[in-house]
């Protein structure tokens, strides 16, 4: 009987940090990613809420009468019904008619945003995936035209990175007309697809991550279908089939002294965050004026991979382990900094931007243009960053302890976060004379 006893307290106790555990991660997704909480269970567990936006001195904005240009793609979901809500937010503020165009397959966004700043655009709004706001970001990155974001992706990884309030419309178009403006760092990629090649003379922008290896293959792997259905895990379900592939590849960063070294995936980060509160590269932020580069490798089968997930994880909480135990490690992720990367495989590999396949190359050169895209983002967000840093990590590089990424020092110091971002309370003015607006007819559709 005490036996008995003995073993169900123990059940009991398992149970019961289990339940703990389980909660705490719960919470800690929630504060940092709302959206990957549904909302009872936010409830239930007393989730703080995000905080409301300050609009006190947005009035100066809401006064400047600025011309609006909506770019949306229009196969996603809601479009139509995120059209009148624009239309209606743009006439209580006494907004100029919006511009509201299409994106095409020809054309993912830049094109027709190039020709709504010729139009006069003061603000371009993208609205859907993350390839819709690269194309839209491509078009007015040099400009000055500052960009805002609607997410409707289903990753939404740079839209995550910028605090946006996902999954609130009315607080989304807030923050895209009345929130802050601050300047972000853009990526460029430029590919050559065979060993005797040239560098192509087509660039391909990114704001999030682009990388080699098995990033990309998870990427060109992941079925439409289950996307649509289970959203960003899809990722993972088509990471599994490449688990076992590991590449060989030259890296030089800046002009250090190139270094040939073996790995799962090399990643090119702008910013670091990934669904659920993921924190792959916590340094990277879009405002540092450098490009993060990190080697992922594991070894020794599952072992390898769990001890991989645990280092992303101790990585996002602040943990950092001192460099000696990472000789003894199955798994490692090293982490280096600069302005340029020309990466040189021995086999061709499948590269990604964003999220966005494009097929394989030998070798890759990426460059940051640092400050080129004016973003909107919410008042709350712009006040908790340290802005006006740039060129203080890229300069950190240098500092001790060694890295995997080709022999290069690691960066010096974990970067600063920004605070997780914040919804507000939906419009409640009345827009008696909204639907008298007219709309813009689609560019291109």
């Amino acid at each position: 009987m005490a036996l008995e006893t003995t073993i169900a307290l123990i059940a009991l106790l398992i149970a019961m940090s289990a339940l703990v555990l389980a909660v705490s991660v719960t919470r800690h997704i929630g504060k940092r990613d709302p959206v990957a909480v549904p909302r009872r269970w936010r409830r239930l567990l007393l989730i703080r809420p995000m905080p409301t936006m300050d609009l006190g001195a947005a009035t100066e904005r809401s006064d400047a009468r600025e011309r609006v240009a909506f770019i949306a793609n229009p196969t996603k979901d809601g479009v139509a019904e995120l059209r009148e809500q624009a239309l209606r937010a743009c006439a209580i503020r006494y907004l100029p008619q919006p511009m509201w165009l299409y994106t095409t397959a020809d054309d993912p966004g830049t094109g027709v945003t190039r020709e709504a700043i010729a139009a006069g655009a003061d603000l371009v709004v993208a609205v859907g995936g993350d390839g819709t706001v690269r194309g839209v970001a491509e078009g007015c990155a040099g400009t000055d035209v500052p960009m805002a974001i609607m997410p409707m992706g289903t990753g939404n990884l740079f839209a995550r990175n910028l605090d946006l309030p996902l999954g609130d419309t009315a607080a989304l178009l807030r923050t895209a007309l009345e929130g802050s403006e601050r300047r972000s760092d853009v990526g460029w990629l430029q590919l050559v697809r065979t060993p005797d090649g040239e560098l192509e003379d087509e660039r391909h922008i990114f704001l999030v991550i682009a990388g080699a290896g098995l990033d990309a293959e998870m990427v060109a792997g992941a079925n439409d279908r289950l996307k649509q259905r289970m959203g960003w895990v899809a990722y993972f379900f088509a990471a599994v089939r490449h688990l076992g592939k590991r590449m060989e590849a030259r890296i030089t960063v800046d002009d250090g002294e190139p270094v040939t070294s073996r790995m799962r995936t090399v990643l090119l980060a702008n910013v670091g965050k990934l669904p659920a509160g993921i924190q792959l590269i916590p340094d990277a932020t879009y405002d540092d004026g450098s490009l993060d580069v990190a080697t992922l490798d594991a070894r020794g089968g599952i072992v390898g991979w769990t001890e991989l997930f645990g280092t992303v994880v101790a990585q996002g909480a602040g943990i950092r382990e001192p460099w000696l135990l990472r000789i003894w490690k199955t798994s490692r992720i090293d982490h280096v900094r600069g302005r340029t990367v020309d990466i040189t495989v021995t086999e061709a590999q499948k590269v990604q931007v964003d999220g966005e396949s494009l097929g394989r190359a030998t070798r890759i050169r990426a460059e940051v243009d640092p400050a080129a895209l004016v973003l909107r983002v919410p008042r709350t967000s712009a006040r908790s960053a340290t802005g006006g840093d740039q060129g203080e990590k890229a300069g950190a590089a240098g500092a001790s302890g060694p890295s995997g990424v080709a022999g290069v020092p690691d960066a010096a110091g974990p970067g600063e976060p920004t605070d997780s971002a914040t919804a507000d309370p939906a419009d409640t003015a009345p827009a008696d004379d909204a639907s008298d607006v007219p709309a813009r007819e689609p560019a291109g559709s």
